[in-house]
């Protein structure tokens, strides 16, 4: 059995990936050819992801600080969905890998969907609610991001002829992934092998 993910852990791994972050949006910025994010709204993803990235930080520091430390996990896997988006391009797999966009839809909306359920869920949240939470933020989150996908760079490119197959197929992965992240973090906080708090709930009973 793997160890469980200590706060230790999670900050060098998020120190890691928000340093990387940063480091791979400025090359986008200064070389956006070789970033592979021309006309991919490569601008919006410079404002956006930091704000992504560092919104736990600043909401822990101005309204969490005094009631817990500081929530390691959660921000990683927040950070994770924004780097590997940046490095996804960046290494052109988008337009080299055929299953890579499918995989980064599942993927990073199921990991958006654990850092929710640890930042606002018990660890003694039962399985319906957990798989609830899950799918109420991956749906949602899904439908969002295909959203800001369409208007962004889709509407007016040639990709709009098969825009519409696409985004259903977005939307069922996004939401798979979320439910899949959400019953995995159930299990492994019943397994005891995940050990970063949750911070923005008050403690409660059991649930079934």
């Amino acid at each position: 059995m793997a160890p469980p993910v200590t706060p230790a852990l999670a900050k060098t791994a998020n120190v890691a990936a928000k340093s990387l972050l940063v480091l791979l949006l400025a090359l986008a910025l200064l070389y956006p050819d070789q970033a592979n994010l021309r006309d991919k709204a490569g601008g919006l993803r410079a404002i956006g992801y930091p704000l992504a990235s560092f919104t736990v930080p600043l909401l822990w520091w101005t309204l969490w600080r005094e009631r817990m430390s500081f929530p390691w996990l959660p921000d990683l896997l927040i950070t994770i969905t924004c780097f590997t988006d940046i490095l996804g391009n960046r290494m052109d797999l988008y337009d080299t890998v055929v299953w890579f966009d499918d995989w980064m839809h599942f993927m990073n909306t199921g990991l958006l969907a654990a850092a929710i359920i640890l930042l606002t869920l018990p660890r003694e949240s039962g399985l319906i609610r957990t798989v609830e939470r899950a799918l109420a933020f991956g749906a949602t989150s899904a439908i969002a991001w295909e959203l800001a996908e369409f208007y962004a760079f889709i509407s007016g490119s040639s990709e709009r002829t098969y825009a519409y197959a696409d985004t259903l197929s977005d939307l069922a992965l996004g939401t798979t992934g979320a439910v899949v992240c959400g019953i995995l973090v159930y299990r492994l906080r019943r397994q005891g092998r995940l050990t970063d708090p949750p911070v923005l709930h008050q403690p409660e009973h059991a649930e079934v």
